[in-house]
């Protein structure tokens, strides 16, 4: 057998072994769900700020989340205009309809009367756009300023909302003063994980 042959054989595998481990993304594993380090947003990279598990009641486990935002951000710049994306991994089956309604009601919660009203109209095209979900179904949002608010289920885009106040209202739900759960929303804000 030729060494040379050899010695380029081996020194292809070598540099094929080089080139595989510089593309593949870290990953952060919470509760058996794996989220990337880093996430595309366009021309900008985002960069995992947190995850975190959101448990209804003590005993039930709803989904896993993370969220990102560009590297320079802090947690506490989530509401600005910049880039960002929450993803949420199910653990239980939820009906589109449920995210709609439960999604309405702490917006009238949490907002005032005149935002509301001055959202309305946009987040009824949201809630449409909701589909159901199983476990181990993903949906993101990821706020783009050129483009609005993305909704995808498992990387399928299903629609568009422009608007940062939408943004900024709408990932209050999980981030804001007033959020689903102030344990979930300190998590994903300060790069802990459960």
């Amino acid at each position: 057998m030729n060494k040379g042959w050899l010695k380029r054989v081996w020194t292809g595998v070598l540099i094929a072994a080089i080139l595989l481990s510089a593309n593949v993304t870290q990953a952060v594993q919470i509760s058996g769900v794996t989220f990337a380090e880093t996430v595309p947003a366009g021309p900008t990279q985002l960069q995992l700020r947190g995850t975190a598990v959101l448990t209804w009641g003590i005993f039930f486990d709803v989904y896993a989340g993370a969220l990102y935002l560009p590297a320079a951000a802090t947690g506490a710049a989530w509401h600005e205009d910049l880039p960002k994306r929450l993803e949420l991994e199910y653990f239980r089956a939820i009906r589109g309809e449920d995210f709609a309604e439960s999604s309405d009601q702490l917006l009238r919660r949490n907002l005032p009367p005149a935002t509301y009203q001055t959202l309305r109209e946009r987040l009824q095209l949201l809630y449409r756009l909701f589909r159901d979900v199983q476990p181990g179904d993903r949906y993101s949002l990821s706020y783009h300023p050129a483009t609005g608010t993305e909704l995808r289920l498992n990387g399928a885009l299903l629609g568009a909302i422009p608007g940062a106040d939408f943004a900024s209202a709408y990932f209050g739900l999980w981030l804001g003063d007033k959020p689903i759960s102030t344990a979930f929303r300190d998590r994903l804000l300060s790069t802990t994980t459960r």
